[in-house]
């Protein structure tokens, strides 16, 4: 038999949300737009990672920071465009993803201490940005699943 000890706060704690879970669905990423700077953006953060491009930064800056991101953002945003989602104004990648999101979060309806949300590794919404709003939701379990 063990003895469980009573938590009580101060009357002027705020209230503590507690006992959610959230579901995160992530994918790899996609720009925010297929304009110059957008695609800049997106090839910067992901072509920086070191787990996509192995080389020394040495060697790699210059011709990243030097070609790279100043000329390929204007060619790779026109071939974002022959797969662009006008109707959103967003590629199909993020309409895809937010809508298996949404699907989800209607199978866990009945259950109120669920939270289905989404997120990129690389462009918005980050996987950073959606942890810390599934915390601030009262998550203390988050449950992560790469499509």
């Amino acid at each position: 038999m063990t003895d469980q000890l009573a938590v009580t706060t101060p009357a002027s704690h705020p209230s503590v949300k507690s006992g959610k879970v959230g579901i995160l669905l992530v994918n790899l990423g996609t720009p925010d737009g297929t304009d110059y700077t957008s695609m800049r953006r997106y090839l910067k953060e992901f072509l920086t990672d070191r787990r996509v491009i192995e080389w020394s930064r040495l060697f790699w800056y210059p011709i990243l920071f030097g070609i790279v991101l100043n000329t390929r953002p204007g060619k790779v945003g026109k071939a974002y465009e022959t797969i662009w989602n006008r109707d959103l104004n967003e590629s199909y990648l993020r309409t895809y993803t937010r809508n298996q999101s949404e699907l989800m979060a209607k199978s866990f309806a009945d259950q109120p201490n669920v939270i289905v949300d989404w997120g990129m590794r690389y462009g918005q919404p980050s996987i950073a940005s959606r942890m810390d709003a599934l915390q601030k939701a009262g998550c203390e379990r988050i449950l992560v699943f790469p499509l």
